[in-house]
């Protein structure tokens, strides 16, 4: 009666969380560090728009996004990247860039690759979308470890060329989630050559590019440009969620070749749920203003300085490149888990709910995952208590 293909599937990250901690008391005041939800002030003025354009809520949205929406997008892509897209042909504004990560395959992945089934590549650990979405089209998850080892970043050429013929795409986080690892100009370049190698396509998550220290990260429009890539061998997706702190705003999109982007958008006319018209209208004001972004990411970058000073002197500690997670090595991520729970309150979210078992074992299993979107009193508080709980 029920397909089987979710059958055998983990339960998600957060109801586990919740059964691990939930039967017993927290040991101090409750401090929140698993969700990557932002609790940075959003722009006050979006609110502003919503209002002034509510009766658009008395309207079916365009299902390609507004012109308006559109061209905001490309702009800032020139903006940020360099890279000149056509707004009408090489965008489409999503409800939250999870929706285009799992349509992608729906919409992109074909049903056979080398006279076989396809092969999704992905890391581990990794954002659960990307699996789901490879098991929808019946195609093939490959869980690639992203460990120290290979700088927190999947080493896909160290495949065998027999996995790799049959390679229909192949995810990647940059910056990554959870490690905060942010691919290079020559990581992108060698991955954009291997896929037109084995003529894959790269589905590139992008959703933390604009939280870093440092310089700006890379992004693969950039790179693909520069190197002459095929037009629709990479396809990048952003958010709005982490740069402007508007996670409620569900309000994203994807960018890529003309055909990539024609088949998403078919595939939405059917079965999508475009952005409604007034958050469409806030949208196009927040892609076109970096105040907020810049102010954004001065709050973050004093958090790596007090995560550093909090984490200083333990050898095991990397701070992140970018995002807003810390990807603490322990022993064991449950037990750490349940043990900051039981003597401090703080919740964190143990690795290996991030990654999945394999052959190679599960490359989160020696982590937890601290997400620092509190305030910063509470953010350092929590960095403190779990220092002394989990290090002392």
């Amino acid at each position: 009666m029920f397909p089987e293909r979710f059958s055998n599937l983990p339960a998600y990250a957060f109801p586990r969380l919740r059964a691990l901690l939930d039967a017993h008391p927290a040991g101090g005041p409750v401090r929140h560090m698993t969700i990557g939800e932002p609790k940075h002030p959003f722009p006050d003025w979006v609110a502003g728009i919503i209002a002034r354009e509510s009766g658009g809520f008395g309207q079916y949205p365009p299902n390609d996004g507004t012109p308006e929406l559109r061209a905001a997008i490309t702009g800032w892509l020139q903006r940020r990247y360099g890279v000149t897209l056509d707004p009408d042909t090489q965008v489409m504004p999503l409800n939250g860039t999870r929706e285009g990560l799992y349509n992608a395959c729906m919409a992109l992945v074909p049903e056979q690759k080398a006279g076989g089934t396809p092969l999704i590549l992905m890391p581990n650990p990794f954002y659960q979308v990307y699996m789901i979405g490879a098991i929808s089209v019946l195609a093939e998850p490959v869980f690639v470890p992203a460990t120290r080892e290979t700088g927190y970043l999947p080493d896909y050429a160290g495949l065998p060329a027999d996995v790799l013929n049959r390679v229909a795409a192949a995810y990647i986080c940059s910056p990554a989630n959870p490690q905060g690892a942010v691919a290079s100009r020559a990581y992108w370049t060698d991955l954009i050559a291997l896929a037109e190698k084995y003529d894959f396509q790269i589905f590139a998550d992008e959703c933390y590019s604009e939280i870093y220290r440092g310089d700006a990260p890379v992004g693969a429009l950039d790179v693909a440009a520069s190197v002459g890539a095929h037009p629709d061998r990479v396809v990048v997706f952003h958010s709005l969620s982490k740069r402007s702190n508007l996670p409620g705003l569900r309000s994203g999109f994807v960018a890529g070749g003309a055909a990539s982007i024609a088949r998403m958008k078919q595939l939405r006319a059917y079965a999508g749920a475009p952005l409604p018209l007034p958050l469409q209208r806030a949208a196009e004001a927040v892609w076109t203003d970096e105040a907020h972004v810049t102010e954004n990411r001065a709050l973050y970058a004093e958090k790596y300085i007090v995560a550093d000073q909090v984490f200083a002197g333990i050898n095991s500690y990397q701070g992140p490149e970018a995002g807003f997670f810390l990807w603490l090595p322990v022993d064991d991520g449950e037990e750490a888990t349940l043990k900051a729970w039981r003597e401090t309150g703080v919740r964190v979210l143990p690795g290996a709910y991030l990654g999945r078992d394999t052959d190679q074992g599960n490359p989160g299993r020696g982590y937890i995952r601290v997400a620092m979107v509190a305030p910063m009193d509470e953010t350092r508080d929590g960095l403190i208590a779990l220092r002394d709980c989990i290090y002392g």
